[in-house]
């Protein structure tokens, strides 16, 4: 059984290492971890989206590459690039994160999503393993590496791993590098490697298309219809904070019993708190004081999931992690954050009171 709480004094100083810094997900580990005391770099491409999160939150002030002479941005398929960062830094831990995380691009650019999603994968662990300093590494995958038998029980980490779509079989995949580089390689060398599978994240900071929240946020703020693909579909939602968290907790664990953590584990909301697409958009337009009328495109030309559930049971009973927010109050800290950040308020002061929020409201937990 590992301990369900954050020890501040652990991370202090810790040197950690995030892939995918520029990204959603990543920008909001970045701003937890500065708060714990850690000194951060990111390896991560420049976003191609606008508004663009990393430059909005200022993460570039958050990471130390500039200080220690590394470039500012990095695609994770360059190998000898990503090599110089490893070398340069000696990081104790490293969370990886970075990704061609889309299902549509994945149809649209197979060969660049297996291409970041695997062999970026292979340069990271083949770094790892020659990187002395290192203690553990979190790699995070999905939810959507379990091969989707669209039955009504929620997968488990032993559950069978497969994928339609080239992006979640890109991420199967990756689970199958990081074993194999486990077993093969980093056990002996006694560097803890665990990878993390997340439900449906949302949260403010996410510009990506095509995705539920930020097209809903985009639509009423430009009075635009809102228009939605796979109304039934239901899919475990949750506040981007609370997979983090799993994250960091994971990683304090794996360092402190490398033997005993060194698995997969699934984050997702509780099982009675999965909600259809529809249900999350009625929700989110009722926050936001918006009676929109949602019209559904149902002709879409690729396989999509319908049903996507996630047990949570492991992660709950060795590492002490539960879910703090309900979908109901994700929904609505995530309409809150878009609000405030179209009035103008301060990007970087709208994570810190989120994320303060969040860890007050830990529903008895340290």
């Amino acid at each position: 059984m590992g301990h369900n709480h954050v020890c501040p004094n652990f991370w202090v100083s810790k040197k950690v290492m995030i892939t995918g810094h520029t990204g959603f997900k990543g920008s909001w580990l970045v701003h937890i971890l500065n708060k714990l005391g850690c000194e951060i770099v990111g390896c991560g491409l420049q976003s191609r989206i606008s508004p663009c999160i990393y430059t909005t939150a200022n993460i570039a002030k958050l990471v130390v590459n500039k200080e220690l002479g590394l470039p500012e941005f990095l695609d994770i398929r360059q190998y000898d690039n990503l090599k110089a960062f490893f070398s340069g830094f000696q990081p104790d831990i490293v969370f990886h994160m970075a990704a061609q995380p889309l299902v549509i691009d994945s149809y649209l650019e197979p060969i660049d999503t297996y291409a970041t999603n695997v062999m970026g994968t292979v340069n990271v662990m083949d770094l790892i393993r020659s990187t002395a300093s290192i203690q553990c590494v979190v790699v995070v995958t999905t939810d959507k590496v379990y091969q989707n038998e669209e039955h009504v029980w929620p997968y488990r980490e032993y559950n069978k791993l497969g994928g339609v779509d080239p992006y979640s079989a890109s991420k199967a995949c990756a689970e199958v590098v990081v074993s194999s580089y486990k077993k093969a390689f980093l056990k002996e060398q006694q560097v803890g490697v665990a990878t993390a599978r997340a439900g449906n994240v949302i949260g403010g900071g996410d510009w990506s298309p095509n995705r539920l929240l930020p097209d809903i946020i985009k639509s009423v703020m430009s009075k635009m219809p809102l228009n939605l693909r796979n109304p039934s579909a239901t899919r475990p939602w949750q506040h981007v904070l609370e997979p983090l968290w799993g994250y960091i907790l994971l990683a304090e664990n794996l360092c402190e019993d490398k033997n005993l953590f060194s698995q997969s584990y699934n984050f997702g909301p509780d099982l009675d708190d999965n909600l259809s697409v529809e249900t999350v958009a009625e929700i989110a337009l009722a926050k936001m004081h918006s009676c929109r009328n949602i019209s559904f495109n149902k002709n879409v030309n690729f396989h999509e999931s319908q049903l996507l559930m996630l047990d949570s049971t492991k992660a709950k009973l060795e590492l002490g992690w539960r879910p703090r927010w309900s979908s109901q109050q994700a929904i609505g800290a995530t309409c809150d954050w878009y609000l405030k950040a179209n009035k103008g308020n301060d990007i970087s002061e709208l994570y810190q009171s989120q994320i303060e929020s969040y860890f007050r409201s830990g529903k008895g937990q340290n």
